[in-house]
């Protein structure tokens, strides 16, 4: 799973908007600015999270750590 912080931490190392990640998830920009506000993994559908972490991971986010301890994302930089 992907939690709030690292969907946000995430769109700022790639320098996306919130409407950049909904054109390439498929998930509408208010459900991911929906997600971003909460605490922990967003109560969200599961289908919605993994295509935002699925299409965060195309552009070369590595998710690290647990998502409820210990967060963590890094960028490697797709050539």
């Amino acid at each position: 799973m992907v939690s709030s912080s690292q969907i946000k931490a995430a769109r700022a190392m790639l320098g996306w908007s919130a409407i950049e990640l909904a054109d390439r998830s498929g998930v509408g920009s208010a459900s991911i600015k929906r997600y971003e506000v909460q605490a922990g993994v967003p109560v969200a559908n599961t289908r919605n999270l993994m295509a935002i972490r699925n299409a965060l991971e195309e552009a070369g986010i590595q998710f690290t750590g647990d998502p409820l301890v210990n967060p963590g994302v890094t960028l490697h930089v797709v050539k």
